[in-house]
């Protein structure tokens, strides 16, 4: 039973080219990366700890695992920025803000 967390497939084909196993030498994937991505949108939004996730899912360590790898090698970050510019394009903007406003309090 997918979650209302769950990524639909429109949205998985926008973001599964930056998820892909770069390197085919290894062993091969033993968990979807779909699954792990759905994993960590889950506990982003339920805000449970990894220990609790549903058995739906692949065990927790491996999502965190990649999930911790991802955040480090800024994968999250690059994926976040690319989807934003997309959607600042599709909404007639321009791809970057023309200015920032910072609040120093």
């Amino acid at each position: 039973m997918p979650y209302p967390s769950d990524l639909k497939e429109k949205e998985w084909l926008l973001i599964k080219q930056y998820f892909e196993q770069k390197n085919i030498i290894g062993r091969p994937l033993k968990h979807n990366r779909r699954d792990i991505i759905n994993a960590i949108f889950y506990i982003t939004k339920s805000g449970c700890q990894w220990r609790m996730m549903p058995q739906y899912y692949p065990p927790w360590q491996p999502i965190y695992d990649y999930f911790k790898k991802w955040c480090v090698s800024g994968t999250w970050e690059a994926v976040l920025d690319i989807l934003d510019k997309k959607d600042r394009l599709r909404q007639g903007r321009q791809a970057t803000p023309s200015y920032s406003i910072l609040l120093l309090i």
